[in-house]
């Protein structure tokens, strides 16, 4: 099952006599540890700018067409006067999804720890292709800059909705967002794709070739499970965005009509027949949602690790968690069609897609319960980690339950395109993936820096944020309820909306405040790189084999020959032990038993 790398290979005496320069190490590295920074940082400035961009079309919310010197100062020609413009709004809208769901929660967390624990806890050198891993980030930088770029173009940024559907993205005459600013939207998801395959299959590889000696499949960390699951997804379903992608650009660009039919503008009829917006939706919702999980699993991986280290008890249901990733991985991919519920879909297929969306619930429910079970009567460690672990489990909670309404078709229908949807998915989704790429972050920066994170800034960091996402995505249950559409410019023009003019202004300053407290977590991250408290071998004395590399980082990363592995990631506080861990290089006793998971 395993194999066994020979640590004396010329190969590796190479690395360690070759001298390296500034721009080997920092900027062209294949040292899986530096990629996973570069991830992690580039990640991070995205993730700036995407949450900016989500407090300006909030404050545009709140106080519709009211001068505002932030808007001036930022958006320039698109807000005379600081008035923001009607076509900015779907602008800021579609490249805030674009940014957080594809850059931050894709690249930004599963680039980040997939690069820097795959290697160090299945007990690997480096990536199966270091080449090629640098490669990988080098692309999805490419594609940051690009996307970047679009917000500078003349006619604006694209603004069809993250969603991108025809015929506002397949007409580059439909609106000022339609046109350049489009194509390099496009551009940019291309190359991003791109990335996304080559980091996925060198995962893969990894996990499936380059397993220390003794490091079965069963005795995989479940974070490693995670990264490997989500790999394999993003191989299924990213080709068919990138498929979805360049019919796209054909129909911009060389009179296609794989997605336009009858389209008529001020009267006059154009010359495309045959195609099918609808067509592209599936498409793109064949990627939508298992990207869900894409973003989903490493953060859940992540929390399962962190829960059981800070709960000093084995991991409740080893093999129930292994099962409901894949469970949850298969399914994921047949479920897309709940997107398109008043497309037009055949009532029967309508049908077919609530009873696979609602199975999905069955495997979710186990990781939730197992997560709870774990922490059932744990000596609890309450870190930074450990908060935001837990504060994940309670927004997959609280976000799924609102998913049972939206996957059935028929309840579906009332709050389609309402902000019931955006609440949806921003908990169960984007704040849960958030949660875990915090949680990794806090566990994880001793390994990947040498130093820790404050920890009294962790807390405060963790508290403002929970009960400002909470303030933020609460309230929109009910307003969306009350039929407030999504994506709306203003709702001034509807005296229906009125009595929701007031929940708004609240969201609006429980997302201010969370925003602005994201900056504590900022100076904390970069302050802590270089003045932070130097870090001790192993912090959380966890048992997983990352802790038993060196502080420093080799390119290598052991010194001498790789740890062996003789037991499963998760000996807690087992009997016939003096310490309440047992790392997984430490041998069997005579007479002890590996634990049956």
């Amino acid at each position: 099952m395993a194999a066994h790398v020979d640590t004396h290979d010329a190969h590796e005496e190479e690395h360690h006599h070759h001298k390296e320069t500034f721009v080997t190490k920092y900027i062209f590295s294949q040292d899986h540890k530096m990629i996973a920074k570069q991830y992690l940082i580039t990640g991070t400035i995205m993730g700036v700018i995407g949450v900016v961009m989500s407090l300006m079309f909030r404050m545009q919310i709140a106080w519709p067409e009211k001068p505002n010197v932030i808007f001036e100062a930022l958006l320039g020609k698109w807000a005379p006067e600081g008035v923001m413009d009607a076509d900015i709004y779907l602008a800021l809208v579609t490249i805030h999804g674009t940014i957080m769901v594809f850059f931050v929660l894709t690249a930004g967390l599963s680039g980040t720890f997939s690069n820097l624990l795959i290697p160090l806890q299945i007990g690997a050198r480096d990536m199966a292709s270091g080449f090629l891993n640098m490669v990988s980030y080098w692309l999805f930088f490419l594609s940051s800059v690009f996307m970047v770029l679009s917000l500078f173009v003349e006619a604006g940024p694209a603004a069809a909705g993250w969603t991108i559907y025809p015929p506002l993205s397949a007409l580059p005459l439909a609106q000022g967002g339609s046109g350049a600013g489009m194509t390099l939207w496009l551009v940019s998801m291309a190359i991003f794709i791109a990335s996304s395959l080559l980091g996925s299959l060198n995962y893969i590889v990894t996990v499936i070739n380059l397993r220390t000696k003794g490091m079965s499949m069963t005795r995989l960390p479940l974070t490693i499970w995670a990264f490997f699951i989500t790999a394999v997804i993003g191989v299924i379903s990213f080709p068919v965005l990138l498929s979805a992608a360049l019919l796209l650009i054909m129909d911009r660009s060389f009179g296609t009509s794989f997605f336009l039919s009858d389209i008529f503008i001020q009267g006059e009829v154009l010359h495309y027949q045959g195609g099918s917006p609808v067509l592209f939706e599936h498409l793109f919702w064949f990627l939508g949602h298992p990207e869900v999980y894409i973003v989903l699993l490493p953060a859940l991986g992540i929390t399962s690790e962190i829960i059981a280290t800070n709960s000093r008890k084995p991991i409740f249901g080893y093999r129930a968690m292994v099962a409901s990733i894949l469970a949850i991985a298969f399914l994921s991919t047949i479920v897309w069609g709940h997107h398109m519920f008043i497309s037009g879909m055949n009532p029967f297929l309508g049908s077919v897609f609530t009873f696979t969306t609602l199975l999905i619930a069955i495997p979710s429910a186990v990781k939730a319960f197992n997560y709870i079970t774990t922490l059932w009567k744990g000596n609890l460690q309450m870190n930074p980690a450990m908060l935001f672990s837990i504060g994940l489990v309670s927004t997959f909670i609280t976000g799924g339950l609102t998913g049972i309404i939206l996957g059935d078709s028929a309840l579906d229908i009332n709050v389609h395109d309402t902000y019931f949807v955006v609440a949806h998915f921003h908990l169960v989704m984007g704040i849960s993936a958030l949660y875990g790429m915090f949680a990794g972050i806090y566990h994880w920066f001793p390994k990947m820096f040498g130093r820790m994170l404050n920890k009294n800034l962790g807390y405060l960091h963790f508290w403002v944020t929970a009960i400002c996402a909470y303030g933020v995505f609460f309230p929109m249950h009910f307003i969306g309820m009350a039929g407030l559409p999504r994506r709306y410019y203003t709702n001034s023009n509807f005296p229906l909306f009125d009595d929701t003019a007031n929940a708004n202004v609240v969201i609006t300053i429980f997302a201010l405040v969370g925003g602005a407290f994201q900056l504590v977590f900022l100076y904390n991250f970069v302050h802590s790189i270089f003045y932070g408290k130097k870090t001790v071998q192993n912090p959380w004395r966890s048992n997983t084999l990352e802790w038993t590399a060196p502080i420093k980082h080799i390119h290598g990363n052991w010194e001498g020959e790789i740890p062996h592995v003789h037991r499963w990631a998760y000996d807690y506080s087992k009997p016939g032990h003096d310490e309440d861990f047992v790392p997984q290089n430490i041998p069997l006793k005579e007479g002890e038993e590996e634990l049956q998971h």
